[in-house]
C-alpha cells in the first residue's frame, strides 16, 4: 500500500467519523402527540356502557341523524379523520346541541390534531349536557387531556377532579 493510497484511507475514515448520527438531544424524549391514544383513554373514561351502579343521562337519537353518524364512525375507522369531522360537523347542523354529537365531533378534532376544536366542542357538551355519568366524564376527559398536551398541569388537574365528580350511584330500583 502505497502513502498516497494509506492517506486516502485515512482521509476517508476521518471524514466518516464526522458524519455519524449525534446523540439524542433533550427534547426528543417527551412522547410523541398521539391522538389516537388519546381518543382511547377518553372513550375508556367514560367506563363501560352496561354499568349498573351508576347514574347515566342517555339523550333521545333523531333518526335522521343515524346515518350520519354512523358514516363518521366509518370513516374514523378508516382513519379518515378529516372526513369524519366533516360529516359529525352536518350533524351539528341538524341537531344542533346534541352533547353526545358535541363530544364525538371533540374526539374528531383530536385525531385531526385540533386541540382548540377538541376542547371548544368539549366545552359545549358539558355546557349543554348532563352533568353526570359516562358522556360527562368524556367531556372532562377531553378538557383533561388537552391541557396536558398544552402543559397546563393546574387546569388538568382541575379537569380531572371535574371529571371524576361526574360519576354519582345510580338511586335504588325497587
Amino acid at each position: 500500500m502505497s502513502l498516497r493510497s494509506g492517506f486516502a484511507i485515512a482521509c476517508v475514515l476521518a471524514l466518516s467519523a464526522c458524519a455519524t448520527t449525534p446523540p439524542p438531544s433533550a427534547d426528543s424524549t417527551e412522547p410523541a402527540y398521539d391522538p389516537v391514544a388519546l381518543v382511547a383513554q377518553i372513550r375508556a373514561a367514560a367506563g363501560p356502557d352496561d354499568a349498573k351502579d351508576e347514574l347515566a343521562i342517555r339523550p333521545l337519537r333523531d333518526p335522521m341523524v343515524e346515518g350520519l353518524r354512523a358514516d363518521a364512525m366509518r370513516a374514523e375507522r378508516e382513519q379518515r379523520y378529516a372526513d369524519a369531522a366533516t360529516t359529525l360537523d352536518q350533524v351539528i347542523a341538524e341537531v344542533g346541541d346534541d352533547p353526545a354529537i358535541l363530544q364525538e365531533r371533540a374526539e374528531a378534532a383530536l385525531l385531526n390534531r385540533d386541540l382548540d376544536g377538541a376542547e371548544r366542542f368539549a366545552r359545549q357538551g358539558i355546557d349543554v349536557g348532563a352533568k353526570v355519568g359516562p358522556l360527562c366524564r368524556r367531556h372532562w376527559e377531553t378538557v383533561h387531556v388537552v391541557r396536558l398536551e398544552r402543559g397546563d398541569t393546574a387546569a388538568a388537574t382541575d379537569a380531572q377532579r371535574q371529571r371524576d365528580a361526574c360519576k354519582v350511584t345510580a338511586p335504588p330500583r325497587y
